[in-house]
Formats: structure tokens, C-alpha cells, sequence
């Protein structure tokens, strides 16, 4: 009997277990936040943004905005949504989530 596919491969809310982020867009998993690793997602679902600001992080000045559960409101991350610096482009638009704030789904 062959494995039964439920769906896709998911992250989700660690605390509702809303849907947030498919494994497939996974860009990276070498990013550090204060709370230990995230990941880079292409894109993110069910969230809600807080207001855009000036962060300084480890690889410098970003523009970054909170990223949390469209569902119960829990800080999950950040979206980068702006790099000073030509080697930090890549990022933009990308959503970082705390490995810590997200359950793997469907694995």
C-alpha cells in the first residue's frame, strides 16, 4: 500500500495551527533570529502585517514589518520589505519565520 498524500507539505501557527507557509517555498533555512533559526519563505498565508520601520539586523539596515497569525495574532516573524545593501536584495518581499513559531503539517 503506497503512502497516502493529505496535501501539501505545511508550516503552520504554533499556537492555532492556522496555515502559513508552504514547504515548497522554502528560499532558505540559515537565517537566525533573537529566538533561535528561521526560515526564508518566498511567501506567506493567513497573516497580518504591523506597520513597516528601520531594523537593524545581523547582514544590516532593513526595512522590515512584524508578520503575525492572520488567526490569533501571534508574532510568527518578519517581512523584509526593503535592503539598503545591493548584496541583501534578495530578500525582499520574503517573509523570515522563527523556527520555533511554526509546526511542519502533512509530513
Amino acid at each position: 500500500m503506497g503512502d497516502m498524500i493529505i496535501g501539501p507539505r505545511l508550516y503552520s501557527c504554533c499556537k492555532c495551527r492556522n496555515h502559513i507557509a508552504l514547504h515548497d517555498d522554502i528560499v532558505s533555512k540559515e537565517f537566525q533570529s533573537k529566538n533561535g533559526r528561521a526560515f526564508l519563505f518566498s511567501h506567506a498565508m493567513n497573516v497580518s502585517m504591523g506597520p513597516k520601520e528601520d531594523r537593524m539586523l545581523m547582514t544590516g539596515l532593513h526595512v522590515v514589518a512584524d508578520v503575525h497569525c492572520g488567526d490569533c495574532q501571534e508574532l510568527l516573524g518578519w517581512k523584509y520589505e526593503k535592503a539598503y545593501e545591493d548584496l541583501q536584495k534578495y530578500k525582499e518581499g520574503k517573509f523570515a519565520l522563527e523556527k520555533i513559531k511554526i509546526v511542519k503539517e502533512n509530513w
